[in-house]
């Protein structure tokens, strides 16, 4: 078994799932520089998650999964699952963010399975708690290695995509390893660098 394993946030989607809700109640701009600093690999994913998620206490639950529901695709990404899957891959996507954005999404490009975070609510409102399988910066990383023993699968078969400091993990089981739109952090241990938002790039360098 082939695996290709895609981050989703600036990579699957075309955008920042955390920005799109904050945008909502007005704290775009502090959501953001939490988020760069934490891709940059200056702060700890962790911290910065729960900081951040903390930052939406009390929003509808309702406007969250409208707001997740209709994220961007990013360009490409359906043509390129497709065409992952045509080539004997399994699909799958690997998410520091939120099921409420990553499960509609998969169903929508035909992706396999997800890995992602629950947001905590309580009587229909955020409560600024998350938890789930993909909070700290190793997560990726052990998650992956799981995949590949389920499905009896190597580094050499493992395909990998990701933008931020928190899929470094992803990269040392994988000896495909695609810096897509990425920062310098995960520049410095890819493979192949894609510089422009189009997924399908990643296929003419498999």
């Amino acid at each position: 078994m082939k695996l290709a394993v895609f981050d989703f946030d600036s990579t699957l989607m075309d955008g920042e799932t955390l920005e799109f809700l904050a945008r909502q109640i007005g704290i775009a701009s502090e959501i953001k520089s939490i988020t760069d600093r934490a891709m940059q690999g200056e702060l700890d994913f962790f911290e910065s998650l729960i900081e951040r998620v903390s930052l939406l206490k009390g929003m509808e639950v309702e406007t969250v999964n409208h707001i997740c529901e209709n994220l961007p695709v990013m360009c490409g990404a359906e043509e390129t699952v497709k065409n992952l899957k045509k080539m004997g891959y399994l699909v799958v996507c690997f998410s520091g963010g939120f099921k409420n954005a990553t499960v509609p999404f998969i169903k929508k490009l035909g992706i396999d399975a997800e890995f992602s975070n629950v947001l905590h609510t309580k009587n229909r409102r955020l409560t600024g708690l998350v938890g789930g399988e993909m909070m700290f910066n190793d997560s990726k990383g052990k998650m992956l290695q799981r995949l590949q023993k389920l499905t009896n699968s190597t580094p050499e078969d493992t395909l990998v995509v990701g933008d931020g400091a928190n899929d470094l993990s992803m990269f040392e089981f994988s000896k495909k390893r695609v810096a897509f739109c990425a920062k310098p952090v995960l520049k410095q241990k890819a493979d192949i660098i894609i510089e422009q938002k189009d997924l399908t790039l990643i296929l003419d360098k498999i």
